[in-house]
Protein backbone atom coordinates (compact mmCIF):
# COMPACT_ATOMS: atom_id res chain seq x y z
CA UNK A 1 0.00 0.00 0.00
CA UNK A 2 0.98 3.67 -1.10
CA UNK A 3 2.58 5.60 1.95
CA UNK A 4 1.56 9.30 2.40
CA UNK A 5 1.44 11.52 4.94
CA UNK A 6 -1.99 13.38 3.58
CA UNK A 7 -2.53 15.43 6.89
CA UNK A 8 0.16 17.24 5.97
CA UNK A 9 -1.74 18.89 3.39
CA UNK A 10 -5.03 18.79 5.12
CA UNK A 11 -5.80 22.50 6.56
CA UNK A 12 -7.68 23.09 9.54
CA UNK A 13 -9.52 26.28 9.49
CA UNK A 14 -11.41 26.69 13.39
CA UNK A 15 -14.85 28.29 13.43
CA UNK A 16 -15.70 27.65 9.99
CA UNK A 17 -18.42 27.46 8.74
CA UNK A 18 -19.45 27.92 12.35
CA UNK A 19 -18.17 28.93 15.74
CA UNK A 20 -16.97 25.64 17.14
CA UNK A 21 -16.33 23.69 14.00
CA UNK A 22 -12.90 23.11 12.82
CA UNK A 23 -13.14 22.79 8.95
CA UNK A 24 -11.19 19.76 7.21
CA UNK A 25 -9.60 21.30 3.80
CA UNK A 26 -8.61 18.64 1.58
CA UNK A 27 -7.85 20.68 -1.38
CA UNK A 28 -4.25 21.44 -0.95
CA UNK A 29 -3.89 17.97 -0.88
CA UNK A 30 -6.17 17.40 -4.01
CA UNK A 31 -4.00 20.14 -5.30
CA UNK A 32 -0.82 18.33 -4.95
CA UNK A 33 -0.59 15.74 -8.23
CA UNK A 34 1.57 13.65 -5.47
CA UNK A 35 -0.68 13.78 -2.54
CA UNK A 36 -4.06 13.29 -5.06
CA UNK A 37 -2.64 10.00 -6.87
CA UNK A 38 -1.65 8.69 -3.11
CA UNK A 39 -5.29 9.53 -1.91
CA UNK A 40 -6.40 7.36 -5.18
CA UNK A 41 -3.60 4.60 -4.97
CA UNK A 42 -4.55 4.36 -0.96
CA UNK A 43 -8.18 3.81 -1.94
CA UNK A 44 -8.13 1.64 -4.94
CA UNK A 45 -5.13 -0.89 -3.67
CA UNK A 46 -6.86 -1.42 -0.57
CA UNK A 47 -10.10 -2.74 -2.36
CA UNK A 48 -7.90 -4.46 -5.15
CA UNK A 49 -9.16 -7.87 -5.71
CA UNK A 50 -12.46 -7.69 -4.47
CA UNK A 51 -14.11 -7.89 -8.24
CA UNK A 52 -15.62 -4.18 -8.14
CA UNK A 53 -17.33 -3.48 -11.31
CA UNK A 54 -19.00 -0.22 -10.28
CA UNK A 55 -17.75 2.89 -7.66
CA UNK A 56 -20.28 5.49 -6.24
CA UNK A 57 -20.31 9.17 -4.66
CA UNK A 58 -21.74 11.48 -3.41
CA UNK A 59 -22.00 14.90 -5.09
CA UNK A 60 -19.67 16.54 -5.36
CA UNK A 61 -16.67 15.99 -3.36
CA UNK A 62 -17.47 12.28 -3.55
CA UNK A 63 -17.03 12.16 -7.58
CA UNK A 64 -13.67 13.84 -7.34
CA UNK A 65 -12.28 11.04 -5.25
CA UNK A 66 -14.61 8.48 -6.86
CA UNK A 67 -14.14 8.60 -10.25
CA UNK A 68 -10.19 8.46 -10.44
CA UNK A 69 -10.74 5.35 -7.94
CA UNK A 70 -13.15 4.05 -10.25
CA UNK A 71 -10.90 4.88 -13.60
CA UNK A 72 -7.78 2.91 -11.66
CA UNK A 73 -9.84 0.21 -10.59
CA UNK A 74 -11.10 -0.69 -14.05
CA UNK A 75 -14.49 -0.12 -12.99
CA UNK A 76 -17.69 2.01 -13.82
CA UNK A 77 -18.26 5.28 -12.03
CA UNK A 78 -21.76 5.88 -10.32
CA UNK A 79 -22.88 9.66 -9.40
CA UNK A 80 -25.10 10.05 -5.74
CA UNK A 81 -26.87 13.30 -7.03
CA UNK A 82 -28.93 15.75 -5.54
CA UNK A 83 -32.60 15.48 -6.52
CA UNK A 84 -33.42 16.97 -9.90
CA UNK A 85 -29.94 16.76 -11.05
CA UNK A 86 -30.34 13.33 -13.10
CA UNK A 87 -32.46 12.97 -16.80
CA UNK A 88 -33.85 9.65 -16.68
CA UNK A 89 -35.76 7.28 -14.08
CA UNK A 90 -33.99 7.29 -10.59
CA UNK A 91 -34.28 5.72 -7.21
CA UNK A 92 -34.00 8.11 -4.14
CA UNK A 93 -33.10 8.30 -0.72
CA UNK A 94 -33.92 10.61 1.92
CA UNK A 95 -31.24 11.18 5.11
CA UNK A 96 -31.06 13.54 8.38
CA UNK A 97 -29.27 16.29 8.41
CA UNK A 98 -28.22 18.83 11.73
CA UNK A 99 -30.78 21.18 10.00
CA UNK A 100 -33.31 19.10 8.57
CA UNK A 101 -33.47 16.71 5.76
CA UNK A 102 -31.44 16.10 2.49
CA UNK A 103 -31.74 12.93 -0.33
CA UNK A 104 -29.67 11.64 -3.03
CA UNK A 105 -30.58 10.26 -6.23
CA UNK A 106 -29.13 7.22 -8.63
CA UNK A 107 -30.81 6.38 -12.03
CA UNK A 108 -32.75 3.04 -11.63
CA UNK A 109 -30.55 1.43 -14.52
CA UNK A 110 -27.29 2.09 -12.98
CA UNK A 111 -26.62 -0.56 -10.86
CA UNK A 112 -27.53 -4.25 -11.73
CA UNK A 113 -27.51 -7.21 -9.24
CA UNK A 114 -24.25 -8.60 -10.90
CA UNK A 115 -22.42 -5.51 -9.43
CA UNK A 116 -19.91 -5.31 -6.74
CA UNK A 117 -19.96 -1.49 -5.75
CA UNK A 118 -17.17 0.35 -3.63
CA UNK A 119 -18.81 3.44 -2.48
CA UNK A 120 -15.98 6.44 -2.19
CA UNK A 121 -16.44 9.64 -0.71
CA UNK A 122 -14.35 12.60 0.50
CA UNK A 123 -14.85 11.89 4.28
CA UNK A 124 -17.41 10.94 6.92
CA UNK A 125 -18.50 12.36 10.04
CA UNK A 126 -21.94 11.30 11.24
CA UNK A 127 -22.97 9.01 8.16
CA UNK A 128 -25.62 10.10 7.22
CA UNK A 129 -25.22 10.75 3.51
CA UNK A 130 -23.33 6.81 3.49
CA UNK A 131 -26.09 4.94 5.16
CA UNK A 132 -28.56 7.14 2.35
CA UNK A 133 -25.87 5.57 -0.47
CA UNK A 134 -25.91 2.03 1.32
CA UNK A 135 -29.67 1.96 0.95
CA UNK A 136 -29.84 3.16 -2.58
CA UNK A 137 -27.11 0.57 -3.70
CA UNK A 138 -28.99 -2.48 -1.73
CA UNK A 139 -32.50 -0.85 -3.19
CA UNK A 140 -31.65 -1.65 -6.89
CA UNK A 141 -29.92 -5.14 -5.89
CA UNK A 142 -26.53 -4.87 -6.23
CA UNK A 143 -24.23 -5.70 -3.95
CA UNK A 144 -22.36 -3.28 -1.48
CA UNK A 145 -18.37 -4.77 -0.88
CA UNK A 146 -16.87 -1.78 0.73
CA UNK A 147 -16.77 1.95 1.69
CA UNK A 148 -13.54 4.11 0.99
CA UNK A 149 -12.91 7.30 2.39
CA UNK A 150 -9.87 9.58 2.59
CA UNK A 151 -10.62 10.84 5.82
CA UNK A 152 -13.37 9.75 8.79
CA UNK A 153 -14.20 11.90 11.80
CA UNK A 154 -14.13 9.54 14.25
CA UNK A 155 -15.23 11.15 17.12
CA UNK A 156 -18.55 11.89 15.14
CA UNK A 157 -18.92 7.97 15.55
CA UNK A 158 -20.25 7.84 11.97
CA UNK A 159 -20.10 3.98 12.13
CA UNK A 160 -22.81 3.93 14.54
CA UNK A 161 -25.00 5.12 11.82
CA UNK A 162 -23.99 3.48 8.93
CA UNK A 163 -23.62 0.11 10.96
CA UNK A 164 -27.51 0.09 11.31
CA UNK A 165 -27.98 -0.46 7.47
CA UNK A 166 -24.82 -2.55 7.14
CA UNK A 167 -21.91 -4.36 8.25
CA UNK A 168 -19.28 -3.82 4.88
CA UNK A 169 -16.05 -2.66 5.83
CA UNK A 170 -15.56 0.90 6.25
CA UNK A 171 -11.96 1.96 5.45
CA UNK A 172 -9.92 5.73 5.86
CA UNK A 173 -6.64 6.84 4.82
CA UNK A 174 -6.97 9.54 7.82
CA UNK A 175 -8.74 9.22 11.22
CA UNK A 176 -9.42 12.24 12.97
CA UNK A 177 -9.94 11.04 16.63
Amino acid sequence: MTTFDYESLIVSIPDYPEPGVVFKDITPLLADPEGFNAVIDGIAEHFAGKGITKVVGAEARGFMIGAPVAARMGAGFVPARKPGKLPRETVSESYALEYGTDSLEIHADALSPEDKVLMVDDLIATGGTAAAQVKLIECVGAELVGMGFLMSLDFLEPEKVVGAVTDVEMFSLVHVK
